[in-house]
């Protein structure tokens, strides 16, 4: 699967800022779901279209986003969704960018429009299913690239090309993935369905890519079956696509 990629030193590397954010997103996706080639990201023309609705510049970091990966459905879009140049709109309270949206919009992530003419500013989620007294944007990721990179992992785990499967946890279930899995450099981030409980976090180990929602529930992904099965058996439990 990986060629002699280590995914925990090139996500440190790709967690440092924007420019190791897109060698990083170019180095997994083609080693692990296909290369990134020429037709994979939006033009010039879609970007200045969508800037010209708008009134002002996209920030620099997600025009390189979508500019590299903004037509790679299985890195951008096979759960949630990366909003095409077009539908990529200010929130109705005037005061974020909105770019990605939960597959059935109960959450969204967007740039606050006072930090939008920085080159790479941060990242606000707020979930929609909440009261309108609890409906506040919340703190994401620092980085706009950095939650690409989290986009991608996150995004080639639901694609359809691997093998998949996944299970509630529960405290001895978070204590075995903690022993037995190597932790990736990825920072804490809020899980959206729980903002106020554990972070998100993700693994890796037994040829899998594992991401920890919250405490609450585990996604793995891998290349082949056995990989899967590798990760089944050392955190037993009732996984969701385990046939016996």
């Amino acid at each position: 699967m990986n060629g002699g990629f280590d995914l925990h030193d090139e996500l440190a590397q790709g967690v440092r800022d924007a420019a190791g954010a897109w060698r990083f997103i170019r180095l997994f996706a083609a080693l692990y779901a296909s290369p990134i080639v020429a037709g994979d990201g939006r033009n010039d023309s879609e970007l200045r279209a969508a800037e010209s609705r708008l009134g002002f510049r996209l920030p620099a970091s997600l025009r390189e986003a979508y500019a590299l990966v903004g037509r790679r459905n299985d890195l951008t879009r096979s759960q949630d969704r990366l909003l095409a140049p077009n539908e990529v709109g200010v929130d109705g309270t005037g005061q974020v960018l909105v770019f990605r949206v939960e597959n059935q919009n109960v959450a969204q992530w967007g740039v606050p429009l006072s930090a939008v003419t920085e080159p790479d500013p941060p990242v606000v989620f707020r979930v929609e299913s909440a009261s309108k007294a609890e409906r506040d944007w919340q703190p994401f990721l620092d980085r706009v690239s950095l939650a690409c990179v989290e986009m991608v992992l996150s995004e080639w785990m639901f694609s359809g090309e691997v093998f998949a499967d996944s299970r509630e946890l529960d405290d001895e279930a978070v204590a075995l993935l903690e022993k037995g899995f190597r932790r990736l450099p990825m920072p804490d981030y809020p899980f959206w369905a729980g903002p106020d409980g554990r972070p998100m976090r993700w693994f890796d180990g037994l040829g899998a890519v594992l991401r920890e929602d919250g405490g609450a529930w585990l996604w793995v992904g891998a290349a082949t079956a056995g990989g899967i099965a590798g990760v089944r058996r050392a955190l037993p439990g009732e996984w969701l696509m385990d046939e016996g």
